[in-house]
């Protein structure tokens, strides 16, 4: 299983690579201007912007196979203005999971995962300070096709973000917590409080250059998932359409036994300014 497992690992990677060069190769030159805005919108997660980004996030070195694991995430956010103070931004997680068998004796899992479903009511204006705020409620969906994938629970929380943005900068906070309120009695309760701080920079290019985190805390097993991101995006136009290419890698500063060494991330985002 080691063998077959380091086989595949060189393979994933130069594929994953490639989807990068080709990605730089269709970039072409963009209106300044507009593209540096609408980079700087596509940092604020609130913002009043339609995007779909399409991810493909691979991770490996899991368990005692060191197996790899992909997970293809689409992930629309929707802006809906209620009135001449407020939106409602609509945020929506659908991944689909292709996991290799961890151990000896598993079997390869795949399928769509458990939707996350995120809701922020958002002032229109920023406030004296200049922070952009937004919070409201966030769902999880049980909406696996494999029990496996699943935790079998619905679930629902609080969510929030706050950020700001100055000079090109973009710092701030998206966090959430999701308790278990139906579901399966045979599976564990889940109680997980998410953590994102974030923070980018964008060029007079349209090239923005980001790190964050997406800590997960299981309350359940008393355990942090601390995967630390890096990427670097550039906005473009094929056509007219503003698109934003993304690559980007991560490490695991803390993580569960048996979960992912390090990752790579790969995004294509379409944008659809009002």
């Amino acid at each position: 299983m080691e063998a077959r497992g380091s086989q595949q690992q060189p393979a994933a990677t130069s594929a994953l690579w490639l989807l990068a060069i080709c990605s730089c190769f269709v970039m072409g030159p963009a209106r300044a201007d507009e593209s540096v805005e609408l980079a700087k919108k596509l940092a604020n997660p609130v913002a009043n912007l339609i995007s779909v980004p399409i991810k493909l996030d691979w991770d490996t070195g899991i368990g005692s196979n060191n197996a790899d694991q992909y997970n293809f995430v689409i992930q629309p956010v929707i802006p809906f203005s209620l009135n001449s103070d407020w939106s409602l931004i609509s945020r929506t997680i659908a991944p689909f999971i292709e996991a290799k068998a961890p151990q000896p004796g598993l079997s390869d899992e795949s399928g769509l995962g458990d939707i996350t479903q995120s809701f922020f009511f958002s002032p229109k204006a920023p406030t004296a300070g200049g922070w952009i705020l937004g919070a409201g409620p966030v769902l999880l969906l049980p909406t696996a096709t494999n029990d496996r994938l699943s935790g079998e629970k619905w679930g629902l929380g609080p969510t929030v973000v706050m950020l700001k943005q100055d000079s090109g900068w973009t710092y701030g906070m998206l966090a959430n917590h999701i308790w278990s309120v139906a579901g399966s009695d045979s599976r564990s309760d889940i109680s997980n409080t998410f953590l994102q701080p974030f923070l980018s920079f964008t060029t007079k290019q349209a090239t923005t250059y980001s790190v964050n985190t997406e800590s997960t805390y299981n309350w359940q097993e008393s355990q942090w998932t601390v995967p630390i991101n890096v990427q670097l995006s550039q906005l473009t136009r094929l056509s007219g359409q503003p698109v934003s290419f993304a690559v980007g890698t991560r490490f695991y500063a803390e993580r569960p036994a048996g979960g992912p060494d390090w990752g790579l991330r790969f995004t294509v985002t379409l944008l659809f300014p009002k």
